[in-house]
């Protein structure tokens, strides 16, 4: 078993670049289930989905997992919005919460 180096949160984009490298005969079969999955859902470039998650650490100041969750979710309303990050139980502002769909809309 392979001892694990780092741990980090990364998006969905991400992940599908890190697995297009690997030759799909090499995967296992679980490598090859989340690599399905990301091909026919992801539609951010990985680039972007890197720059909007450290915007939004940044400017935001959120937490990586956070980031992360709101990357991959992409939500385009502030009522959408609000849904995931009360299930955070931190205060968010309204004018943060602005600034997030901001940034989604940049990237998107």
């Amino acid at each position: 078993m392979e001892e694990v180096q780092k741990k980090q949160a990364i998006s969905l984009s991400e992940v599908k670049e890190i697995l297009g490298k690997v030759d799909p005969e090499e995967m296992d079969q679980i490598q090859r289930w989340t690599y399905d999955y990301v091909s026919k859902f992801v539609s951010l470039d990985p680039k972007d989905a890197k720059d909007m998650k450290k915007k939004l650490i940044k400017e935001c100041e959120l937490t990586e997992d956070e980031a992360v969750e709101i990357v991959n979710i992409r939500p385009t309303s502030m009522a959408e919005l609000r849904s995931f990050t009360f299930g955070w139980k931190k205060l968010i502002l309204a004018e943060t919460l602005e600034k997030i769909l901001k940034i989604i809309k940049e990237h998107s």
